[in-house]
């Protein structure tokens, strides 16, 4: 029997390349390759990347810098690039790292093994095609593993709406949402592998439209069929944009018990000018009655954000009402960044914030937003919850897991075993967790 392989993978960025690096896991072991979490011991490196945060590309290469003794002293090791900077860059990486023997896009993965076994050939393999198969249904699945209590379950990719500042639509490519009866199918999978929570993934999640048995289904409809899975507790659903919040989404906010009291809702400003600048296609004004709306289908529900600060042109009053934006909504958890220039975006070519003066707006953002952050999670103290535990805490005989909320919890009790899902009494509050005790 030969010698399994080992192949490395780091993934960079969002939910989706977590679950794409698993796919790429499961492509690749059908030629022998089990994960290992050491890049020194790989016979194959892979970097799933992202190309959303500042100077992306160039952090790639940077890494790449790195495994050049390594590659060294083991001449047979294959190195490759995948993700959404390999879409970018495509052709680019090999010539400026020849050390990479293989590029592949986000939506050529399940081409993974002819592409290894073209490199154990000695040549070059680069895919960035948007093929018209099915990447989901082209993977060869490895005998089934035990999973962990959570899992991500990718339901549709791609960006319609062209943002100013985001290079998803060119990396990802159009909206495409993948069939219910295939969604349906994996997750039961998930289930009997040991899954009780599954995250539904999507660029715009909420944008779904995938065939059903008698026509398109909206991400509501989708969810409900989920519900009907037997083993099956929790459903997420992330990253929603705030055009696709349709009625029956907000409705079943309020009525599915398996769907959590936590939302994920960009809205990036506050100011209409930059919104408009930002070609987010709705207002400021807009947002909050939406947030008014699913707060009183779901009165409980944890609503989470991203701000960008700095965007080119905006001013100190387009600022303040990103301020008074987040005053308003008293945020759970939100996610702010400083803008940064993706080239070939509209948003590249405008007049430019001075980087000082989007330093400070940036910390004063995020001084707003850990202070309400602090405040609801202080807030859940007294209060019984649901927590899914999930792996052993820092310390002996403590165990971890999240809330209905997604908040981390931590009990002391050996009781508790990894998969249970168990009332919970919170008794205190961390900078970023809370502890409870068995209710």
């Amino acid at each position: 029997m030969s010698k399994p392989k080992k192949l490395f993978i780091k993934t960079y960025g969002c939910q989706m390349n977590v679950y794409d690096s698993e796919r790429m896991a499961e492509a690749l072991g059908g030629q022998g390759y089990v994960e290992t979490q050491c890049a020194d011991d790989a016979d194959m490196i892979l970097l799933n990347t992202c190309h959303i945060r500042e100077k992306a590309a160039e952090k790639v290469y940077s890494e790449l810098g790195r495994f050049k003794g390594l590659k060294a002293e083991k001449p047979d090791l294959k190195i490759g690039v995948a993700g959404c900077v390999a879409q970018a860059e495509g052709e680019e990486i090999m010539r400026r790292q020849p050390l990479v023997d293989l590029v592949v896009g986000p939506q050529s993965y399940h081409r993974l093994p002819e592409m290894e076994a073209k490199t154990r050939q000695g040549g070059k393999a680069l895919n960035t095609d948007f093929p018209e198969e099915d990447k989901f249904e082209q993977l060869k699945k490895r005998p089934k593993a035990k999973r962990g209590p959570t899992a991500f379950l990718t339901v549709q990719e791609g960006c319609d709406k062209f943002c100013a500042f985001c290079v998803v639509p060119y990396t990802r490519g159009a909206e495409v949402s993948r069939p219910v009866d295939r969604i349906l199918s994996e997750a039961r999978d998930l289930v009997e592998r040991g899954v009780r929570e599954i995250t539904l993934l999507g660029q715009n999640v909420n944008a779904y439209h995938g065939a059903g048995p008698a026509g398109d289904m909206t991400l509501a409809q989708l969810i409900w069929q989920l519900d009907k899975i037997d083993g099956l507790e929790r459903i997420r659903f992330t990253t929603s944009h705030p055009n696709d919040m349709n009625d029956d989404l907000i409705e079943a906010h309020g009525t599915c018990d398996k769907l959590m009291p936590y939302l994920h809702l960009p809205v990036q400003s506050g100011s209409d000018r930059i919104l408009k600048r930002m070609n987010r296609s709705h207002t400021a004004e807009s947002y909050l009655r939406l947030i008014e709306r699913i707060r009183a289908a779901r009165p409980d529900i944890l609503m989470s954000g991203d701000f960008i600060v700095g965007f080119p042109e905006e001013s100190e009053a387009d600022f303040q009402a990103t301020l008074d934006l987040v005053e308003e909504v008293k945020y759970g958890y939100a996610y702010s960044f400083k803008y940064s220039t993706r080239p070939g975006t509209p948003a590249a070519e405008r007049p430019q914030v001075d980087p000082a003066e989007a330093d400070d707006r940036l910390q004063r953002l995020q001084a707003l937003i850990t202070r309400d952050q602090r405040s609801v999670q202080d807030s859940m103290v007294g209060r019984e919850v649901k927590v899914l535990f999930e792996k052993p805490g820092r310390l002996p005989g403590q165990m971890g897991g999240k809330s209905d909320y997604l908040h981390a919890v931590h009990v002391d009790d050996a009781d508790v075993e990894i998969g249970d899902l168990r009332r919970v009494r919170i008794v205190d509050s961390a900078a970023n967790s809370l502890r409870g005790v068995l209710a």
